[in-house]
């Protein structure tokens, strides 16, 4: 009797283990497994394409905007343009942000 209640214990105790186990080292790994799938994603040519497109529909209601409007816009492409490389950007778009951060004075 007390051998079967030793064994119930020790079954349950390495089921506890296993499962805590398991999600410590889910916690571990899962950040890194994500950083590499959105590494992976960011070289897609979908998103670089994405990205380009909007870069230049923004680029457009940069130029059509009042001057008042501007540097909000200015605020939100620059934000946006942050995280993409310039050099997978075509050269037009490449200049306009370029021109955004202050080192031109086209815009």
């Amino acid at each position: 009797m007390l051998k079967d209640i030793g064994l119930a214990l020790l079954f349950v105790f390495i089921v506890f283990l296993l499962i805590e186990g398991s999600f410590l080292l889910y916690q571990h790994y899962a950040p890194k497994y994500e950083g590499v799938r959105r590494q992976v994603f960011e070289q897609t040519k979908s998103y670089s394409q994405g990205m380009i497109q909007e870069l230049e529909n923004m680029q457009f209601e940069y130029q059509q905007a009042k001057p008042q409007e501007r540097q909000a816009l200015r605020s939100i492409i620059l934000h946006r343009a942050a995280d993409y490389p310039t050099e997978r950007m075509p050269s037009d778009l490449r200049r306009f942000i370029t021109d955004l951060k202050g080192e031109g004075s086209a815009y």
